[in-house]
């Protein structure tokens, strides 16, 4: 059941409308922002995903190094080049990524018409770590301080950074908060019991799957005492993969987390589950049906066609306007009501 009432101004962003980060590299997608609301504007944290221009009969990628962006070249017909998916390329045993993101800042009086300000920097992958960029973030707001989670990538694994900001002009850096595999954080906007919360996903491909878990913390930093909450279901519409959107919404019912899940033919889709107010490791509901299906022809043909995907929302009352990348290539925009969201969870 699709209940997103989408923007008639979809995609609101897309590749052309930026400009690429670096001389030699073009962007081939924009993907699923971080949302926020700072200086009474709405802002978008975007994944920009570049790469150069592809020429016939190679196979070109970027990477970060200590010193600056490099090039890697590798001709198509090479034996040992497996490059049958969009995304990830296997070269001599090794996967790359056939893009590098970095994340950018764009700004909004009305929620639909954005541009990029001046005087704010990108946010770019530093160290080993983040070799291969920085993606999806999500972006949490605590007692004055906005927590930037986003994943890091590497030919060590993926894992979860952690930036926190008050000006979005000075950022300190926390390195790995989750370490590799694991992606998808998002912290909640309030503590509990003291705590800090944060939804999280590790994945595993022997025992177990790609489930979302919940840690708390002292500090926001530390994470423990870590639980698996949602899991996949055989036969739906999440039976592949199941992952964390943007930070928990408190409603009166209980915490409202919008949520990813994507099956065997890599459809993503949106759905929901509801966790205890005071004890957000129980699940009291969920939606068995997803709120919301690629549908629209900017959903079902991009980068990677199929996909609707959320880290990032803003909530106004009744109202929740949720940012989500479609197809790997867009940024739109869709509104839902978050009393209809409850009414849906069983």
């Amino acid at each position: 059941m699709d209940i997103a009432k989408r923007f008639a101004q979809n995609p609101l962003l897309s590749p052309k409308d930026l400009k690429a980060s670096t001389q030699g590299l073009q962007i081939a997608c924009l993907l699923n922002p971080g949302v926020f609301t700072f200086n009474n504007k709405t802002w978008l944290l975007v994944r920009v995903a570049e790469r150069p221009e592809q020429k016939e009969g190679i196979i070109s990628f970027p990477i970060l190094t200590a010193t600056g962006t490099r090039i890697i070249e590798i001709p198509t017909n090479d034996p040992e080049l497996d490059a049958s998916d969009a995304r990830v390329i296997n070269y001599k045993g090794t996967d790359y990524l056939t893009t590098l993101s970095h994340l950018r800042l764009v700004c909004s009086d009305d929620g639909i018409h954005f541009y990029e300000p001046e005087g704010y920097p990108l946010l770019v992958g530093e160290g080993e770590q983040q070799a291969f960029g920085i993606e999806d973030c999500r972006v949490s707001l605590l007692d004055d301080t906005y927590y930037l989670t986003f994943t890091a990538v590497s030919d060590n694994g993926v894992g979860v950074g952690l930036r926190t900001t008050t000006d979005w002009k000075n950022f300190e850096k926390h390195g790995m908060i989750f370490p590799a595999h694991n992606k998808d954080c998002a912290i909640f906007e309030e503590k509990i019991n003291g705590k800090y919360y944060a939804l999280h996903r590790p994945s595993s491909v022997d025992i177990g799957g790609n489930y979302i878990w919940i840690a708390e913390s002292p500090d926001g930093i530390h994470w423990g005492n870590h639980q698996c909450i949602i899991k996949t279901r055989k036969g739906l519409w999440d039976s592949a993969r199941v992952g964390a959107g943007a930070a928990p919404i408190k409603t009166a019912k209980g915490w409202l987390e919008i949520y990813h899940g994507a099956n065997g033919q890599h459809q993503y889709c949106l759905g929901a589950f509801l966790l205890d107010i005071n004890d957000p490791t129980k699940v009291i509901g969920r939606t068995e049906e997803a709120i919301m299906v690629p549908t629209a022809t900017y959903e079902l043909s991009g980068f990677f066609g199929h996909v609707v995907f959320t880290n990032g929302h803003i909530v106004k009352g009744d109202k929740l306007i949720i940012y989500y990348g479609a197809a790997d290539e867009f940024v739109c925009g869709a509104q839902f009501s978050i009393q209809e969201i409850l009414s849906l969870l069983k």
